[in-house]
């Protein structure tokens, strides 16, 4: 595998740290959530951004070690953004030996014409990339899906759905699709976003920019994300806690029926109240 690293001895000192620490992290995850078993066909989706690549360098890393044969596959899903170098990707996969595979289709045309330009393209674009990557898996026998989604990732998701759809849901880090065909996985659920841009800028990734999403203002996720690094700044390690609530859920101090009996068998003597409040709203 291709590395590269500080000359000096305690920039070298620094990145071992940073790149042991990853990949604790990254194997945590794994083992945690039954990420990858025996002979799994993985697929590790390449955007060409800081994320998708140091995803990449940890299972590289991590199936050199691991006591189990699994596969990786590279996968980058070529959208026909204008002036996007396709030969970036290519060349870095073949100078690590890595098998991989470029998906053509214009997503990017897709969006353009059917978002209004003042409009969030990321819904569409991502259903979009969703559906040709999981198309590709099934065809391709593939088991697991790892995308380079990190725990700032997670935590922002949290709030969004919070602030905007009314939802207590974030992103989990193993994901079995609607149609119950295909699995996601997240190797990068505990690591944080600040020790991957530190990795990627070390590692000198040929990062390639998103001129899609990546050029639009007032992102909501974009003023989650200043919101939670200010938090973190004037509150050091409440991200630290606020990921750990997602593990830590008590159904029974929420509100939600469906999830906890709150009233058990006492539920069908209150039914009146419901009929109650029901004609209350139809009086005039």
């Amino acid at each position: 595998m291709l590395e590269i690293a500080p000359t000096d001895r305690r920039g070298r000192l620094e990145f071992n740290k940073l790149r042991k620490k990853l990949r604790r992290n990254t194997g945590r995850a794994i083992g945690d959530f039954n990420m990858i078993e025996p002979g799994d066909r993985v697929m590790v989706c390449l955007s060409g951004g800081k994320d998708s690549y140091t995803l990449l360098d940890m299972l590289l890393a991590l199936k050199a070690a691991a006591p189990i044969e699994f596969e990786l596959i590279a996968v980058n899903l070529d959208q026909k953004q204008p002036g996007f170098p396709a030969h970036v990707l290519p060349d870095y996969l073949e100078s690590l030996g890595v098998p991989y595979h470029i998906i053509e289709r214009d997503t990017y045309s897709v969006v353009k014409r059917v978002v209004p330009e003042d409009k969030t393209m990321c819904g569409l674009c991502s259903r979009l990339r969703r559906g040709t990557l999981y198309g590709f898996a099934e065809a391709n026998g593939i088991d697991k899906i790892a995308l380079g989604h990190h725990r700032d990732d997670i935590i922002e998701t949290l709030f969004l759905n919070m602030f905007y759809n009314g939802t207590l849901k974030a992103m989990p880090p193993w994901l079995r699709s609607d149609d119950g065909k295909n699995v996601v996985i997240r190797p990068l659920a505990y690591c944080s976003e600040s020790d991957i841009e530190r990795y990627a800028a070390i590692r000198g990734f040929p990062i390639i920019p998103c001129n899609l999403c990546g050029s639009q203002s007032n992102l909501k996720r974009q003023a989650t994300k200043e919101m939670l690094r200010e938090w973190q700044a004037r509150f050091p390690g409440r991200i630290e806690n606020i990921f750990r609530s997602i593990a830590n859920v008590k159904p029974s101090q929420l509100a939600d029926r469906d999830l906890y009996p709150f009233s058990g068998d006492r539920q069908g003597e209150n039914a009146w109240l419901l009929n109650e409040t029901a004609d209350a709203d139809r009086t005039p």
